[in-house]
């Protein structure tokens, strides 16, 4: 997990230009435990959500469920942290798993699908014409913004590295014995810089594993809403 707030560097992730024309999909945080007992249903409809074009669906594993016994092998304090931004934004107190935050402002308790599912289908309904056309060529990442609001900024770009899936075998904690999948695995989130949304945002981003995939988020400051994302393949 050293990787989540590497300093930005200028080689590594290939030659390869990659670039997002899709509609903007949905953004779904799940924050979740290997040490939870209620987020292996929630870990399992994550993995049913990963399929679907119109969403992007990340994994957060968080490290306060660590000392009752097993210590979450993706957990870091930074997943926590965000966590607490999204309850303090809307004047939570306490952080649980598991949790879906959709688009950066409906929370969800992430082992209920038809909520879930409510809340997938409003964000869909309700969004926004904001859009970015993403571009990927070696370490240079470039963005241009499509009917972004500049009057609602400013806007945070995010490059998320994540590992599309891998399986774990728990063998201490709530979870003992059992063997999960998890998908999109978050193993790094860098803040790029602040942007309005108009024009070209430039930067450089963080080498990473060629097994690694990659995502950008544009999101207002102290995470509000999620205005554009694209995927990076």
């Amino acid at each position: 997990m050293g990787r989540i707030w590497a300093t930005l560097a200028c080689m590594g992730l290939g030659t390869m230009a990659m670039a997002q024309s899709a509609p903007q999909p949905v953004v779904i945080e799940l924050y979740t435990s290997q040490g939870c007992s209620s987020c292996p249903s929630a870990d399992k409809l994550l993995e049913k959500l990963a399929g679907r074009e119109d969403v992007l669906p990340l994994s957060l594993h968080v490290d306060y469920w660590d000392y009752i016994g097993w210590v979450d092998t993706f957990a870091h304090p930074a997943f926590t942290e965000r966590q607490k931004i999204y309850a303090r934004n809307i004047g939570e107190r306490m952080i649980y798993t598991p949790q879906m935050i959709v688009n950066g402002t409906t929370h969800v308790v992430g082992n209920r699908p038809m909520d879930v599912a409510d809340a997938l289908n409003t964000a869909q309904d309700s969004a926004g014409p904001g859009r970015i056309d993403a571009t990927l060529v070696g370490a240079a990442l470039s963005l241009k913004g499509q009917q972004i609001d500049p009057a609602a900024g400013p806007y945070i770009v995010q490059f998320i590295t994540y590992v599309p899936q891998q399986t774990v075998q728990i063998m201490r904690g709530e979870n003992a014995g059992k063997e999960v999948t998890y998908v999109n695995v978050v193993s790094g989130w860098n803040h790029l810089g602040e942007w309005d949304g108009q024009g070209v945002f430039s930067a450089v981003v963080t080498p990473t594993a060629p097994e690694d995939e990659h995502a950008v988020i544009v999101q207002q400051e102290n995470q509000g809403a999620v205005v554009a994302a694209a995927r990076l393949r």
